[in-house]
């Protein structure tokens, strides 16, 4: 089983509509939509859910007022501003401002502060015409993405082993960060790809160097390449540097938008020069992961 994580240092470089379209001309795969902040490959994909399960993270307090006894020690040690006294002298929990650091639980003599996991979203199992989709929806203001991301890879493994699929094709977070690691991790290779701008130059340096950090196989691709071509040129001898093939160049095509608009993947709505050239780069990453 090889698992393909399309990634960049930041959002909006083109993760989504590169996984959307290597999905289609896979054929069949697991896909996982590791982006649970800002989900939107379900709209490209059109999956039907099959199961939806909620999603626990980490502990927060939680507040019966039937066994507090108004010593005030809870609202003495929360440093997050969580907990203070309302007009009647009564502790009040603001769910919102608690971190779950659990130290309210331990000093509460008579266990009105206790802690339980937060239901922080939903993990759901989908199907597509191109095979099974893991995604998610992270809920409002909550946190854990990483072990959430962590969750779906998972989840994605074992369908595969189940189906006996041997590909697993996942959109990556934007950035560096947790999700990002959980996303890249264990993975046999990392497609980065991104824009020739001063920025984009920058974000992917940083998701090479992650790469290098966690010893993964990379190679990259430029999107948008005739944008600028002075930039573009210096991120391509960066790449070689680096050791990280550029396996196609993407030039500007409406047909891109166009295809969002149209809620289908790429290489389905159109065979212009970006459709030409996402092909082309599949066509490369098949002969590496086998």
């Amino acid at each position: 089983m090889k698992q393909i994580v399309i990634a960049s240092g930041k959002g909006g470089t083109g993760k989504t509509t590169l996984s959307a379209s290597f999905a289609k001309l896979a054929g069949h795969s697991v896909m996982v939509d590791a982006d649970v902040d800002a989900a939107d490959m379900f709209i490209l994909m059109k999956p039907d859910k099959t199961v939806e399960e909620p999603f626990y993270g980490n502990e927060a307090a939680r507040f019966d007022p039937d066994l507090c006894t108004q010593c005030g020690e809870c609202v003495d040690v929360c440093r997050f501003g969580a907990l203070s006294f309302d007009d009647n002298d009564m502790p009040s929990l603001d769910e919102t401002a608690c971190e779950g650091c659990s130290v309210c639980s331990h000093v509460c003599p008579t266990g009105a502060l206790y802690m339980e996991p937060c239901d922080c979203g939903k993990s759901f199992v989908s199907e597509t015409a191109c095979g099974t989709m893991v995604h998610a929806r992270l809920g409002i203001a909550a946190e854990n993405s990483g072990m959430l991301v962590t969750e779906l890879r998972k989840r994605a493994a074992e369908i595969a082993e189940e189906k006996g699929e041997d590909l697993i094709i996942i959109d990556g977070p934007p950035g560096i960060g947790c999700p990002v690691m959980a996303a890249v991790t264990g993975a046999d290779l990392i497609v980065c790809i991104a824009e020739p701008t001063v920025s984009g130059m920058h974000d992917l340096t940083r998701i090479l160097d992650l790469a290098d950090h966690f010893g993964i196989q990379t190679k990259s691709i430029m999107n948008k390449i005739d944008i600028n071509p002075e930039i573009a040129e210096k991120v391509k001898r960066d790449c070689e540097a680096r050791g990280s093939e550029i396996i196609a160049e993407i030039p500007y095509d409406s047909d891109v938008v166009q295809s969002i608009i149209a809620a289908k993947p790429l290489v389905d709505y159109s065979d212009g020069p970006a459709s030409q050239a996402i092909k082309s780069a599949w066509e490369k990453v098949k002969s590496i992961v086998g």
